[in-house]
């Protein structure tokens, strides 16, 4: 049996039991709680790096005695929905709102009006154009990109083609990771980096994106996936071609999918985030602002490579299964 595997029963029944947790709202808040709205760019259960930050965001809430409520969407692709849900968080009027915006640019207009309603604001994971908020906690994705192509630069041949399975069309996340990227691959003269691709956070999409991509071009050698579902979806549909030896790939991110993927050898490297600190740091870092605190604008929570040779250490395990860890 794959090493990894004897923990997924135990991992999903940590990540249901953490996000329902959160999501329980009590009508009262204690003398001198602070109440936070938390908005995610989606509440996609099946995500696993959501999982992990709301892990991180339900332990400083107990730790500083934070009222913590969770507001998202079903799909990282429903912008508006988010803008909805913003909009009954500021009349909520909580202490501060913890963002991981899913537009780049789209959601200015409610951003400024939580600022206006007095209403402290803590970007997450993915920002806002200008830096709006108090404090942006997230990885740095721009050298994220970079860490990825370095990952695989020794498959990076002459005359091949190299495709970008993206996130969702302006998200910064996916932005900034593309840059990294393609801002690399510069450097490599004689290949050919084909259009982006969006998977909209869609493990089938990115699937089937890459299977015909496979199918319609043979100088495909190696692919990025952006998040998790991209690489997900892009290493099954490697797997399921039988072309591993041909095409090499290299995502972002750690779900108990990737780990097995990863370790069979259908994904040869993924850059692995830490949503945990994320999330915790976020929480923290809102609470320092509404008490007047001065905090940093930028928390870089960093970023490691794993792969199948180094997978194993002990704190590499720590990113990779933190349901067990914590």
């Amino acid at each position: 049996m794959n090493k990894t595997r004897y923990l997924f029963i135990v991992v999903i029944i940590v990540a249901v039991g953490t996000w329902a947790g959160i999501k329980l709202i009590s009508d009262n808040l204690e003398p001198g709680q602070e109440l936070i709205y938390f908005v995610p760019k989606t509440m996609d259960s099946r995500i696993e790096f959501w999982q992990v930050m709301n892990q991180g965001i339900a332990s400083a809430a107990k730790e500083f005695n934070a009222e913590v409520r969770v507001l998202g969407t079903d799909t990282e692709t429903d912008i508006e929905g988010q803008i909805r849900l913003l909009e009954q968080a500021i009349a909520a009027k909580p202490s501060a709102i913890v963002l991981a915006a899913t537009d780049y640019n789209r959601l200015i207009p409610v951003s400024q009006k939580i600022l206006k309603s007095g209403i402290k604001l803590i970007t997450v994971d993915s920002g806002l154009n200008g830096g709006i908020s108090a404090s942006f906690i997230a990885t740095d994705n721009f050298a994220a990109g970079q860490k990825a192509v370095a990952s695989i630069q020794k498959w990076i041949a002459a005359d091949a083609s190299i495709a970008i399975i993206s996130i969702v069309k302006g998200s910064a996340t996916a932005l900034e990771r593309e840059s990294g990227v393609r801002d690399s691959l510069k450097a490599y003269k004689d290949v050919e980096v084909l259009e982006t691709y969006y998977s909209e956070t869609s493990e089938a999409k990115a699937y089937d994106i890459v299977k015909t991509l496979i199918q319609e071009n043979s100088k495909l050698k190696v692919i990025f996936g952006l998040n998790e579902p991209a690489t997900v979806g892009a290493a099954k549909a490697i797997k399921d071609l039988g072309v591993e030896s041909r095409v090499k790939l290299a995502g972002f991110d750690s779900s108990m999918d990737e780990i097995a993927l990863l370790e069979d050898g259908y994904i040869q490297a993924t850059v692995v985030q830490n949503p945990f600190n994320m999330g915790y740091l976020a929480i923290q870092t809102a609470l320092q602002v509404s008490d007047g605190k001065k905090v940093n604008n930028r928390i870089d929570t960093g970023s490691v490579v794993i792969t199948k040779e180094n997978m194993f250490t002990k704190e590499n395990q720590k990113l990779l299964v933190p349901f067990a860890e914590k």
